[in-house]
């Protein structure tokens, strides 16, 4: 494995660390605001992110690459309302695609194990944005009205593994 894809690929590492914990932070705080499915979705979306980070180091690893687990920042405690984390979420899902592509675009020129690689991620990233995409627009049409965010964090709630629709 090359230097240049090694390190990319410690970055996407680091990448996936980082959602990993912003997930549980924010399923945290969620929680403290007693949004308990939304906490939920959010933890299951963590442990996702981490599922990803564990498949990136094996490849690593079985290429005989190096693997560099770089400290995580440390989180917020506070994310705002229930519209305010989500589109965070997506912000962050946005910004996730993006260096996937980045990372795929250059490793299509260089290494093609590691660019078929990533094309799996990249057509997963197209449901996490689809996702928090329709939870954010569920949450912005229900505004403030509690009864409709309550049975939006009922839903959520719901999720058992992997990435789940939000209605649909």
């Amino acid at each position: 494995m090359n230097s240049e894809i090694q390190k990319l690929l410690n970055n996407l590492i680091s990448v996936e660390n980082l959602s990993s914990s912003l997930y549980l932070a924010m399923s945290a705080y969620m929680a403290t605001k007693n949004y308990t499915g939304m906490s939920h979705w959010l933890r299951l979306q963590a442990e996702e992110e981490r599922t990803h980070m564990l498949k990136l180091i094996d490849y690593v690893t079985d290429r005989g690459g190096t693997v560099e687990i770089l400290n995580v920042p440390t989180q917020q405690a506070t994310f705002g309302s229930p519209l305010e984390t989500f589109s965070k979420v997506l912000e962050h899902e946005k910004y996730v695609t993006k260096t996937y592509r980045d990372s795929y675009d250059y490793a299509t020129q260089t290494d093609q194990q590691t660019a078929i690689l990533l094309q799996d991620f990249l057509r997963e990233q197209v449901d996490e944005e689809a996702q928090a995409q329709k939870i954010v627009d569920r949450l912005t049409l229900a505004q403030n009205n509690a009864s409709a965010i309550l049975l939006l964090d009922q839903e959520l709630g719901n999720r058992t593994g992997g990435t789940a629709p939000a209605g649909g």
